[in-house]
């Protein structure tokens, strides 16, 4: 892992600050929007906008990117997203916010696009697997110190926005100023939903639920604690033990699917989360500790299905097929976080602030009965599996470019 991390440490270094920046902006916006008078449900709207440009910005990235180049689309989405964050401060209500949260999404995938292709381009065979653990390290925990700054800088001022602002534009300097030169770009073929769907219905099912359960994780918990009165610093712990969580079960899981069916592994952690759910749905005014570790431990047994989906899909496909397939999975993970938000707050203003955690059993107590009737009704588990990889939520169909068994011909040169 040291030597993938020696041979692109400036995409590294650029992809960590930008997720420092955004995943502070995401919960200060969620925050400040509560401050602002704005209502669970037009927050959980407006956050919803950040994945609905992101699906945008899969779509037509990748064409800019073989238009204009690495550098310059990864110089101008930065800066636009870097603006992004400030226009906040310029308004105060849900509509534009949601535009300004919209725009957001596009550049962050149109950056994530620029980074794996172009880690994509600088990777040996024998260090794409590290690659892509770094990678997914640096962007999950990247998002997890963002939480982390919430206690330095409240939302309720200007130093949060600023802070995502300027490490936004901080995040642009290594990448300009490697010497290293970018690779040539081809788009990638996509593959329909409908044909991923008869291929691996478990796959392509678990990435959207699995989205709407990121979503109301990544979202909904920072309305959760500031509805039962946390204080910023406090939101942002919470958050960030959930993104924690997930990044520390996430290889154990991943290893453990290498072994057993890997849907057997997917209803287990989606089946153990439902309990879990309704004990932290049923205690009114848990105490930090407590709180704080079955933030982690729900983070855990929900954040990496997405890998296991994407892993359970690959098993059934030939080297030619990731990519395309990948494309196919992001933009069901993609509907699913638009929807996660929107039913998190819907359920907190219904029921209160446990109704977020009512929303995240029913959608892991819904992935569970779909890993269990895919191995009663679905076909064996391959002979030779694939191995998992760790996948977070913001890669792109590049990504899948860097998986060891995808076909060469498929990668950058």
């Amino acid at each position: 892992m040291l030597a993938a991390f020696r041979s692109a440490w400036p995409l590294f270094v650029g992809i960590l600050l930008l997720m420092v920046g955004n995943g502070l902006l995401v919960t200060a916006l969620t925050l400040r929007g509560s401050a602002l008078g704005f209502g669970e449900t037009a927050i959980g709207l407006m956050q919803a906008a950040y994945p609905a440009g992101s699906i945008v910005g899969c779509l037509v990235a990748p064409r800019l990117v073989a238009g204009v180049g690495h550098v310059r689309v990864f110089a101008a989405l930065a800066s636009l997203a870097s603006t992004a964050s400030l226009l906040h401060l310029l308004t105060a209500d849900p509509w534009s916010w949601s535009a300004f949260r919209a725009l957001s999404g596009f550049c962050f995938a149109g950056l994530y696009v620029v980074a794996e292709s172009w880690l994509n381009g600088r990777a040996e065979n024998a260090i794409r697997g590290s690659l892509l653990s770094v990678y997914f390290v640096s962007q999950t925990g990247g998002s997890a110190l963002g939480q982390l700054l919430l206690m330095l800088a409240p939302p309720d001022g200007l130093l949060a926005f600023l802070l995502v602002s300027l490490l936004l534009s901080v995040a642009l300097v290594p990448v300009m100023l490697t010497s290293s030169a970018a690779p040539t770009y081809a788009v990638p073929e996509r593959l329909t939903l409908s044909a991923l769907y008869r291929i691996s219905p478990m796959g392509l099912t678990g990435a959207l639920l699995n989205g709407a359960a990121q979503g109301a994780v990544y979202i909904s918990l920072a309305l959760y604690g500031d509805a039962v009165g946390l204080e910023p610093g406090a939101v942002g712990l919470l958050v960030g033990a959930a993104v924690v969580g997930g990044v520390v079960l996430q290889f154990p899981l991943g290893r453990l699917s290498d072994h057993v069916d890997r849907r057997l592994v997917i209803a287990v952690v989606a089946g153990l989360a439902v309990p879990l759910c309704l004990a932290l749905a049923a205690d009114a005014a848990p105490a930090p500790a407590m709180l704080y570790a079955g933030g982690g431990l729900l983070g855990g047994l929900t954040l990496p299905i997405y890998s296991l989906a994407v892993a359970h899909t690959n098993d059934q496909l030939t080297p030619g097929q990731l990519v395309p397939a990948s494309g196919a999975l992001v933009l069901a993970l993609g509907c699913g976080i638009v929807v996660g938000p929107i039913l998190g707050a819907l359920a907190i203003q219904a029921m209160g602030p446990a109704g977020v955690f009512h929303v995240i059993g029913a959608i892991q107590g819904l992935t569970a009965l779909v890993a269990i009737v895919r191995i009663w009704r679905g076909s064996a588990r391959p002979i030779s599996p694939v191995a998992a990889v760790p996948l977070a939520p913001g890669t792109t169909a590049e990504a899948a470019r860097l998986h060891p068994g995808a076909d060469p011909g498929l990668r950058d040169p």
